[in-house]
């Protein structure tokens, strides 16, 4: 039998993504106050790309003024021009911009045990968020 997935708008989805950040589901458990975003996107990319499933993932490098970051967003290749969607990038200060990217291959993501902890975690809380946690459950790292 196969499930639909749940009918959500990125807006919705971006909601209860936000609500749903802890330093749990951020990469190193990092925490900064005021900037929940912090450490999120990979996560983040995963659950996107979990209810919609055109998405790719792309993992780029984002100038900050600072440093020079790692990063991932959601990307729609079908698209002429391809759209973009992250709804991570408010972890970055204004005026950061993309230096780069790739988008990487669903097939070949290899998550290691932790990373998938942290997407199916966040995943969960979304759900729960959304109030679809016991109609559907799923694994991101299944995409």
């Amino acid at each position: 039998m196969t499930l639909a997935l749940p009918a959500v708008s990125l807006a919705q989805l971006g909601s209860a993504l936000e609500a749903s950040w802890r330093a749990d589901t951020a990469y190193g458990g990092v925490h900064q106050a005021g900037n929940p975003a912090l450490g999120q996107c990979y996560p983040t990319s995963r659950v996107v790309q979990w209810f919609f499933p055109r998405f790719e993932i792309a993992h780029g490098q984002v100038e900050t003024g600072s440093a020079t970051e790692a990063h991932f967003w959601n990307i729609d290749p079908a698209q002429d021009p391809a759209e973009h969607v992250d709804l991570s990038w408010q972890q970055f200060p204004a005026g950061a911009m993309v230096t780069g990217f790739v988008v990487l291959d669903r097939n070949t993501l290899n998550d290691s045990a932790p990373t998938g902890r942290r997407c199916r975690l966040l995943l969960d809380r979304v759900l729960h968020r959304l109030s679809i946690a016991d109609a559907f459950r799923g694994d991101p790292a299944a995409t």
